[in-house]
């Protein structure tokens, strides 16, 4: 009985760990950026040697993509919040930007540096965008066919609205230098967006 008490106590303490080591890369990839982040900066932060990080993830990829998984969790959860069954176009928007706003530093060098990452880090994120997608479509193509927004194919919608969200960040020391670009021109993106779609009939 103890055994199997000790095992679970070392398994509870590993899982600890490694959430601690993502959460310290998540703000090390925020704050350093992508490409530039060290697997040794990431261990002197969190406070671990740097064997600790590799007892985690057996490479510097592994992390990075276990951190833009934990992103993509992230923003999903708040689309599954604040965005359930049959609400409007408007609201999955807003809940997709309130997801966004709450890690909008980490998103930011994802949308900059997204070209210079691995292939499986490309690929992460492109999951994460396909699910986004897909709450955008539900909610679109109900209002289209109730004739509230006009006919678009929906690649469209999508790559309009995150275009125009995705150039803000990529221009944020232009925008809002030293302050969350999202937070202070989101509601306005929004709104902007809502009226290029609106049906005019």
């Amino acid at each position: 009985m103890t055994g199997i008490q000790s095992k679970t106590q070392r398994q509870i303490q590993k899982e600890q760990t490694r959430r601690h080591l993502i959460e310290t890369a998540f703000e090390q990839f925020a704050q350093q950026g992508l490409t530039a982040t060290r697997t040794a900066d990431i261990a002197k932060a969190a406070k671990v040697s740097h064997g600790t990080v590799f007892a985690h993830f057996s490479t510097q990829e592994a992390l990075l993509n276990a951190v833009i998984e934990e992103f993509g969790a992230r923003v999903s959860l708040r689309l599954h919040e604040l965005a359930v069954c049959n609400n409007s176009l408007r609201e999955v928007l807003a809940a997709h930007l309130k997801g966004l706003t709450e890690h909008e530093a980490f998103y930011t060098r994802l949308v900059i540096e997204g070209r210079l990452l691995p292939e499986s880090a490309r690929n992460a994120f492109t999951i994460i965008q396909s699910s986004i997608s897909f709450h955008l479509s539900q909610a679109a193509e109900r209002e289209m066919k109730e004739g509230t927004i006009d006919p678009y194919p929906i690649h469209l919608l999508f790559n309009t609205w995150v275009g125009l969200i995705h150039y803000y960040l990529a221009n944020n020391d232009l925008f809002a230098p030293e302050e969350s670009v999202l937070g202070r021109y989101g509601q306005e993106l929004l709104e902007h967006y809502i009226r290029l779609i609106t049906s005019k009939v």
